[in-house]
Formats: structure tokens, sequence, C-alpha cells
């Protein structure tokens, strides 16, 4: 999962579908992460409007540090999301020639696709919240399918 910094939005979403993966029995064929298109918070924890969103709904937080996506994820991962439209073009710039198809935006898979605010701006912990976990309740479906 990729956001710009690495703090809210793609380790919320690393959180909740590593919940809703876990929660499902499905943790072995799993691989997540999150990562950042910026360098700017990179090393730093998540954002505490994260942790309490996630606390407030009993999801754990998956232990964290943000980091910069790099071509190694892509060449590890099957699937690099990015939560609003902004991300994708960073993303489609730094990982160039995305020939698999890997590259995608969380809510592509919902019924709604549209990007997912950045809370850093908005302070709307509980919307972000609620768009990540309509994306990934989609994204696993979809990939349950595979399985």
């Amino acid at each position: 999962f990729i956001c710009h910094g690495n703090i809210c939005r793609s380790t919320l979403a690393q959180s909740v579908f590593t919940h809703k993966v876990a929660s499902q029995g499905l943790s072995a064929h799993f691989l997540i992460d999150s990562a950042a298109t910026s360098t700017e918070e990179i090393g730093n924890p998540p954002h505490r409007g994260t942790v309490n969103k996630l606390r407030k709904v009993g999801i754990p937080l998956v232990p964290h540090r943000a980091r910069q996506v790099t071509w190694a994820d892509y060449e590890k991962f099957d699937y690099i999301i990015g939560m609003d439209s902004y991300n994708l073009r960073n993303m489609k710039r730094m990982l160039p020639n995305d020939t698999e198809n890997k590259i995608h935006l969380l809510l592509d898979w919902s019924d709604n696709p549209r990007d997912i605010a950045d809370p850093w701006y908005t302070g709307d912990f509980d919307k972000t919240y609620n768009d990540v976990l309509e994306g990934c309740t989609a994204l696993l479906e979809e990939i349950k399918k595979e399985l």
C-alpha cells in the first residue's frame, strides 16, 4: 500500500488488510507492507490519528516505520496500491513500465472507484478509515478469486 508519506493512509490500509486476512485464516498467502512516494516521513511511526482510529475500531496496528517505495517492491509484490491519483502518478514515475499491471488505486475494486482523501490535510480519519475499509474489503474479495 502506497501513499505520500507512509504514516496515514498506507499504514492504515496495511493494518486493516493484515487484520482482514488474518481473521479469514489467509495470512500464509500474503505478504503485506506499505511505503511512501516521498522521503518526507522516512523512519517515522504511523500518525497518531491512524493509531487512534485503529485502536478505536479494535484493529491491531502493524508495527511500521515510514519508508520509500523501491523497484525491489515492484519485483517482490503482486499489487502496488496507491491511495489517490497523485500517488498513482508518482508511483508510475518511480516504477516505470508497469508491464505486469501491478499498479492500481485501492478503490479500483470498489463499486465507487475514487481517491482516498489524505487525513494529514483533512483531519478526517473516520472518512479515511471507511474508504480504506471499503477498498481493502473489495481487494481481498478480488484476490480470493485467485487463491
